[in-house]
C-alpha cells in the first residue's frame, strides 16, 4: 500500500520515489528516478522527470514539466503552467542529453503562473518570480523578479509581502 495519493489517470513508474501524504491529480506522470518529498500536491498534467528531486510540501500547479536536473527545495511553489529547461540550445536532430544544466530553486521561493525559467541558474530562498516573467540568471534571496529578460524590482518577506526596499 502506498503512503501518497494518486489519481488513477496518473503515471507513475517504478522506481519513482514518493513521500508520505503527496497527493498526485488527474494525467500526471511521475518517471522512473523522481524524488519527491512528503506533502507535496502535483497539479494535473504535470511531468516529473527522472533524476528531478522535489523536497517537502512542494506545491506544484497543472500544466507543469520539471525536468532532469531541476531541484526544487522545501516549500516551493510552482505556478500553473511555469517552464523549466535543461538544455541552453537544444535541436531536434542533436542529443544534447549530456549537455544538461541543472536548476536549483531554493527553500520557499515561488514562480509565478507561465515564467520561464532557464536552465542552469539558482533561484534564492523565499525569493518570487512572477508571472510570466523569463529568469536568465541566478536570483538572490528575498528578490522579487519581474519582466522579461526578468529583473529584481523589489524584495519579498518570508510570507511574500513586498518590501519597501528594492534591493
Amino acid at each position: 500500500m502506498n503512503d501518497y495519493q494518486a489519481h488513477p489517470t496518473a503515471v507513475i513508474d517504478e522506481g519513482a520515489v514518493i513521500g508520505k501524504g503527496t497527493k498526485i491529480w488527474h494525467f500526471s506522470h511521475i518517471m522512473s528516478g523522481a524524488v519527491i518529498g512528503e506533502n507535496c500536491t502535483i497539479g494535473q498534467n504535470v511531468l516529473v522527470s527522472s533524476h528531478a528531486v522535489l523536497g517537502n510540501n512542494v506545491k506544484v500547479q497543472n500544466n507543469v514539466s520539471v525536468y532532469t536536473g531541476v531541484e526544487c527545495k522545501d516549500d516551493v511553489f510552482l505556478g500553473p503552467s511555469c517552464v523549466f529547461t535543461n538544455v541552453i540550445n537544444p535541436r531536434s536532430f542533436i542529443s544534447r542529453k549530456e549537455e544538461f544544466r541543472s536548476t536549483l530553486v531554493k527553500k520557499g521561493a515561488t514562480i509565478g503562473a507561465n515564467a520561464t525559467i532557464i536552465c542552469g541558474v539558482t533561484i534564492g530562498e523565499y525569493a518570487m518570480i512572477g508571472a510570466g516573467a523569463v529568469v536568465t540568471k541566478d536570483v538572490p534571496d528575498y528578490a522579487l523578479i519581474a519582466g522579461n529578460p526578468g529583473k529584481q524590482i523589489g524584495r519579498v518577506d518570508k510570507e511574500g509581502n513586498t518590501l519597501l526596499s528594492p534591493h
